[in-house]
């Protein structure tokens, strides 16, 4: 029987026994409506609840000021919509990075098209924002920045302490979305402290169903929502919420690593990431393109002269399961995270992204580096 090593957590991670089992009990057990009176709806309403007072403990908030969305991708068009539809009185001014998610870049060219002015922040080889190039961008008409908190096809961890503290100098009523989704339990976090306005998360990175997610928009702040509905989630999110889905993201959040100042990582993701770098160091044709400081489930490195596309193939016909970039963006020619970077073609389009997991082993990691080298050679002679 073939081997089957999945290498691609980024993307998405496989759902935990214990998740499935909340969400198969909501789904059995806990089917009414959250927003009914009576006493079967109270109960879908509890599970609603205490998974909002978990997500929001985790990222010690405010349960009031979590709003349940579909995932990621949802939760960036609410901050940022929100915003720019409520308070566009106090100018037309937006910044971001070009290395965003698509979530955040497509609808960053949606704004410019209806009349925002968009700058981008310049970022180095490895990714990293230049606090000083963003300095200079902020003035008194910048209504949001924009800037995610890991990097999902390098890793890159940015400095969102830093760049808070940059922009409320420059101008407190500048709002700060952060995209926090390849973050979420990888990677400490402070967003009270950090003066973080809004912070968007996704529970299928974290071994919770997909279709769920949540947004932090700290309270005082009012988003318009996105569509016109009930008054779920404080009317930002109308419609029934997914109870099974939220019920699994509690699960989910119950079983990630309780990260501090001290332990900003799970150690043993750290030491499964330095090894496996070290490991990729030791073949002369491969070039690492994430940064040593990096979030430590990703390594995005490249293989000049063959095909990311073409080595992604050969190593899923042994059972092995990476990436060519963000499963957002993989269908479309050569790697835009990359591009924009300024790397050159030749490491773009050759670029792989490993991302791991809790339960990665390092037999796996040995076996896939085994397969990898045996591919190298054999695409090499052809």
């Amino acid at each position: 029987m073939k081997k089957e090593i999945y290498l691609d957590n980024a993307a998405t991670t496989k759902v935990l026994p214990e998740v499935t089992k909340a969400v198969v009990e909501a789904l059995e057990q806990s089917y009414a409506n959250p927003s009914s009176l009576h006493s079967f709806g109270l109960k879908s309403e509890n599970i609603l609840e205490q998974s909002r007072k978990k997500i929001a403990a985790y990222l010690g908030v405010n349960p009031k000021e979590i709003i349940f969305s579909s995932g990621g991708t949802e939760s960036n068009n609410l901050a940022i919509r929100g915003i720019t539809q409520s308070y566009q009185n106090r100018g037309k001014h937006l910044i971001s990075s070009p290395i965003e998610h698509a979530s955040v870049a497509n609808l960053f060219q949606n704004l410019a098209q209806a009349g925002w002015q968009i700058d981008q922040v310049k970022v180095d080889k490895k990714g990293k924002v230049d606090l000083q190039h963003l300095k200079s961008l902020i003035t008194d008409q910048t209504v949001l920045v924009s800037i995610m908190h890991v990097n999902n096809e390098l890793g890159t961890i940015q400095p969102v302490k830093k760049i808070s503290e940059l922009i409320k100098k420059i101008n407190p009523l500048t709002f700060f979305h952060v995209d926090g989704v390849q973050a979420f339990g990888k990677v400490y976090s402070d967003l009270k402290n950090w003066q973080i306005d809004l912070y968007s998360i996704s529970g299928h990175k974290v071994h919770a169903p997909m279709g769920v997610g949540a947004l932090y928009c700290q309270n005082g702040i009012n988003l318009t929502p996105l569509v016109a509905g009930g008054s779920q989630e404080k009317g930002l999110r109308p419609g029934t919420e997914n109870i099974p889905a939220i019920a699994g993201f509690k699960v989910a959040v119950d079983n990630l690593a309780q990260l501090s100042p001290k332990s900003q990582a799970k150690q043993s993701l750290i030491e499964k990431n330095n090894y496996l770098r070290q490991r990729l160091k030791e073949i002369k044709a491969i070039v690492l393109n994430s940064p040593q400081t990096g979030a430590p489930h990703i390594i995005n490195f490249s293989l000049p002269g063959i095909k990311g596309e073409t080595m992604l193939h050969a190593l899923a016909n042994q059972g092995i399961y990476l990436s060519t970039g963000s499963a957002c963006s993989s269908k479309k020619p050569g790697n835009r995270i990359l591009n924009a970077c300024g790397l050159e073609p030749k490491i773009s389009e050759s670029a792989l992204r490993v991302s791991l997991e809790s339960k990665t082993t390092k037999t796996e990691l040995d076996f896939f580096l085994k397969i990898l080298k045996e591919q190298i050679d054999f695409l090499k002679i052809l």
